[in-house]
């Protein structure tokens, strides 16, 4: 008997992490489930200014060879975005008309941007190719996670701003 009462919440929080997961998938609600940002539910909230560096959003990305080779490498989980992946959730680093320069690391107008080594294989030794840098275009963005395995502007470039679901902002979340 004395074990019921652990036990117990353990339950109950199973069944509120299941709830939160069925729910968060529907509305302005997303569950986060990877490293890239702390994990748990997050609000997608319309932005009332313009889009600025070091903002945290949601977007969706492009249905593109690269992104369609990103999900069957499993780097995308499945969700409600074109080409049936579940939106990115990450900071912008640059907009348009910055310079985006990729070596070992990335600058951002002559800055280094931090947390932004790049790596030459994935978890399963697959090759990564980065991005070739340039000028950020009209209408996209440039993402960036700290966590330093995120599959992020690094590797896809910028993408267009049209995919943008909103600003990321934290509702229950713990960082891994």
């Amino acid at each position: 008997m004395k074990r019921r009462g652990p036990t117990m919440v353990l339950a109950v929080a199973a069944i509120e992490v299941g709830l939160l997961s069925g729910s968060a998938s529907f509305g302005d609600y997303r569950l986060n489930l990877t490293p890239s940002e702390p994990l748990g539910l997050w609000r997608i909230e319309a932005p009332s200014r313009a889009i600025a560096v070091a903002d945290l959003v949601f977007v969706c990305p492009p249905v593109t060879p690269l992104f369609e080779e990103a999900r069957r490498r499993l780097y995308l989980a499945r969700g409600l975005c074109p080409g049936g992946v579940a939106p990115l959730i990450k900071a912008v680093a640059a907009l348009p008309g910055q310079k985006v320069e990729v070596g070992e690391e990335v600058r951002i107008d002559g800055e280094i941007l931090p947390s932004s080594r790049l790596r030459q294989t994935d978890g399963a030794g697959r090759a990564l190719k980065p991005f070739a840098g340039g000028i950020v275009p009209p209408g996209t963005l440039y993402l960036h996670s700290h966590f330093t395995s995120s599959y992020d502007s690094r590797y896809f470039g910028p993408i267009p701003e049209n995919g943008l679901l909103g600003l990321a902002r934290p509702v229950l979340t713990v960082d891994p």
